[in-house]
């Protein structure tokens, strides 16, 4: 299970091929604390208390025998309206060249290429990025707030179903039908939908990734199980919503527009303390989403992970990912053989 990503989401590695144009280079602005919330409206979330922590994303491999054509992907955090991060060192043996690609907006790649590495040679490819995560609060005012009236393109993509969301299942629907119509605006609907869910699922560790659907049907589930149901539900009552990644844990966001036609999205922490329209957190976000369509794979992914593959190898080489904050050691990172 990879440490750093979530302990309630099972690790997979999987392997494609790249072969997408690269991307440029993103250029990170930093943006004072004052200036941000200078600019809030009454309808956007506030931040608070911003802090800069710095973490080493990256692997090494070693290959007891001649590999040539590797290529290799990690997802590094990106820019957020809570979080700014800007790449500060990049720790590349000779011969590693890298690349980043953003995929649908949501998630942020390095991609990395290595024409040939000898017998019994040890390369490493890690980058170490400076992340300014603030905390979040509610918007000041929430009375005048609306559910979407017509889903732009940009927003269909958490529409619908994913991955482990199975938002159409027709036991999940009948729960979903008028539930929050009692709520006196779109906030309170979506509050009591949030409060619906954690009063009917017991949080309950599980290694195994489950759903919405077996979360609704066992009345139990971890993070991922209570994120993937209130998601559920907020799409079948047509309201925008997506899985949040960060280092150990994921909860949901949902989206609402002002009076003005602007969106919102606002996070909530469905499971462990209480926290509607707020998140009280300073861990990377790592990406948002939770139906990622990734060049070279026709799957639909829940989560994009790592991948390492190459294409001539006379002994199979040993991968350790690394995902760790800088100055600590990464005991569960896996190792690949």
């Amino acid at each position: 299970m990879n440490s750093f990503v979530l302990h309630c989401f099972v690790y997979c590695l999987t392997v494609v091929t790249i072969g997408t144009q690269w991307a440029p280079a993103s250029v990170f602005a930093q943006t004072t604390q004052a200036t941000r919330t200078a600019q809030a409206g009454p309808y956007d979330i506030r931040l608070q208390q911003p802090q800069k922590q710095q973490w080493e994303i990256g692997f090494e491999v070693k290959s007891p025998g001649l590999m040539t054509g590797v290529s290799a992907t990690m997802t590094i955090p990106m820019d957020w309206p809570e979080q700014k991060v800007t790449i500060v060192k990049e720790d590349l043996s000779p011969g590693v060249r890298i690349r980043p690609r953003v995929v649908m907006g949501d998630v942020k790649q390095i991609l990395v290429s290595i024409a040939r590495v000898e017998p019994g040679a040890t390369v490493k490819a890690i980058v170490t990025v400076e992340v300014e995560r603030s905390l979040i609060e509610k918007p000041v005012q929430t009375d005048k707030l609306y559910i979407p009236k017509l889903i732009t393109p940009d927003l269909r993509k958490y529409m619908g179903v994913s991955p482990f969301i199975e938002t159409t299942n027709p036991k999940i629907v009948q729960v979903s039908q008028g539930l929050g119509d009692d709520g006196k605006d779109a906030w309170q609907k979506v509050e009591i939908i949030f409060d619906w869910v954690r009063d009917h699922v017991k949080y309950q560790f599980d290694e195994e990734l489950k759903g919405a659907l077996t979360a609704l049907e066992s009345g139990q589930g971890d993070c991922e199980e209570l994120t993937s149901l209130f998601i559920a539900i907020c799409r079948n009552n047509g309201i925008p919503a997506r899985s949040v990644w960060i280092p150990g844990h994921c909860y949901p966001e949902f989206y609402l527009e002002d009076v003005t036609g602007k969106g919102h999205w606002y996070p909530c922490q469905i499971a462990g303390s209480r926290s509607f329209g707020s998140m009280p957190e300073y861990r990377p976000v790592l990406q948002k989403g939770d139906s990622f369509r990734i060049p070279g794979n026709p799957r639909p992914q829940r989560y994009v992970a790592e991948t390492f593959k190459a294409l001539r190898h006379t002994q199979p080489p040993s991968v350790q990912f690394i995902r760790r904050q800088a100055g600590t050691e990464d005991p569960f990172a896996p190792v690949i053989k």
